[in-house]
Formats: structure tokens, sequence, C-alpha cells
């Protein structure tokens, strides 16, 4: 299946970040522009922007008249909460053999909330795909992902679904997907939630309810996931405002 590949501003950028984790350049400081230009063969301008990607991370920070130096306590930030990550390849980050089970593929009509959020007719038909990823082999994390029929153009199976849905959308949507907006939810575990994560009932966890969008701002999927806190957590660099 095709896949968005990546710019080469983000390839340099993950390149930079990968040897920044191996711990490659002396005393933490960057190499500059110029070199790094050279040894990865793309431009100066490449560079720059990808040092300001890292930078805007939290991931190296620049000196005036000294240079640009890995910021240490930037490198605690395994999963961004501003980025777009594959659940496996979180899990991964943090240490665990990822892995995925799709628990069922349904289709149902959609209620009114649903229906609102995705700006579609009460009613209309959805596919609903229940996903179950963890994190050597602890249950970890349960998504609901909702997708109108209408906005795909091959019939798909269930086995469709273990790549992230955004993905999938990409070669098998009407509408291909480009952002989501998500609003983070504290809440606890009901029965069927706790059976699933194998949790006891009330076990305290963090939701992310998320709106997908296309390039033109329209909704084209939502999507729920609940995550025991115990075993992921995020954190991201705050910076006061100048």
């Amino acid at each position: 299946m095709l896949k968005r590949t990546p710019s080469l501003t983000e390839q340099a950028k993950s390149h930079i970040k990968q040897l920044i984790q191996d711990d490659a350049f002396i005393e933490g400081k960057i190499p500059s522009e110029t070199e790094l230009a050279a040894d990865l063969g793309v431009s100066r301008t490449t560079i720059r922007d990808a040092l300001s990607r890292l930078e805007n991370e939290g991931v190296v920070f620049r000196k005036q008249g000294a240079g640009t130096f890995v910021n240490e306590a930037g490198l605690q930030i395994k999963s961004r909460l501003d980025e777009i990550w594959a659940y496996e390849e979180m899990l991964a980050v943090h240490g665990y053999t990822p892995s995925v089970r799709i628990l069922d593929v349904t289709c149902h009509p959609a209620d009114a909330k649903t229906a609102a959020d995705l700006n579609i007719a009460e009613g209309d038909e959805l596919i609903v795909a229940r996903k179950l990823f963890l994190a050597d082999n602890q249950p970890v994390i349960l998504s609901y992902n909702y997708v109108p029929t209408n906005i795909l153009t091959d019939p798909y199976e269930p086995s469709d679904f273990v790549e992230p849905i955004y993905s999938y959308l990409w070669t098998n949507g009407r509408s291909q997907f480009n952002y989501f907006l998500s609003e983070i939810v504290p809440m606890v575990a009901d029965a069927n939630l706790a059976k699933a994560l194998h949790i006891q009932p009330q076990t305290p966890l963090f939701s992310m309810h998320e709106i997908g969008y296309n390039d033109n701002n329209d909704p084209i999927l939502k999507s729920t996931s609940c995550f025991r806190d115990d075993l992921v957590r995020f954190r991201l660099i705050r910076r006061q405002q100048l």
C-alpha cells in the first residue's frame, strides 16, 4: 500500500534526531549547517528548516555566536502531543514491543452527536473499528474509529483497519486526511473498558477525542482512544511567550 513520502526536511530532521539519540555529537554540539548538508546530501535550507523543527520540539537549542546544542531535557519527551504518531510507533519509542488486535469492525447508523461531529445526517452509515493496542502483550490503548462509508472508494476488509485509519484513507478515501483536532479528557474505566484493558473498574485513565479533517477542513473521521496512564505518559515543553 502506498504511503506518504516524508519531505526532505522531515527526513533530515529524523536523521539528525537519530544521531542525537545515538550520542553522535561530541559534548552535544551540533555540526554546522554546511557540514550537515554535505553529510546528508541536502541543501543548507533543508538543514536549517530541520534544525528549526527540532528546536521547536525542544530537542536542540541555539546559543547566539556559539552554535546549536542538544537539549538533554527535551530528549525526555518520547511522544509529542502535537504530532500524529501511529500508536505502535509510540509504544516502541517508550521501549515496548507493540502489537495491535482488531476487536471488531461493524456498521452502525450515526447517532446525533457523531453526525454533528462529522457533519453528516443522523442515521447515515458509519464504519466503527474497535482496536486494542498492546505493549509487551499488556493491553494499553483501546481505540474506536468512526468513518462514514460514503467516503471510501473500495470495499473494505476488517484487516484493512490494522493500520492507522488516517493512513488507510490516504489510499482508499474519496477525501484525504490532513489533520486532527484533539481533546484530552480524564475518565475512569467502566466495566467493559476495564475488562478490555485488564484493569479494575473505576481505574483513572485519560482519553483522546479527535476529529480528523481533510484539506478543505471538512470532518471525515472521528476517533476516541482510551489510555492506561500507568504504561504511557505524554510530556511537552511549555515556553514563556516573549
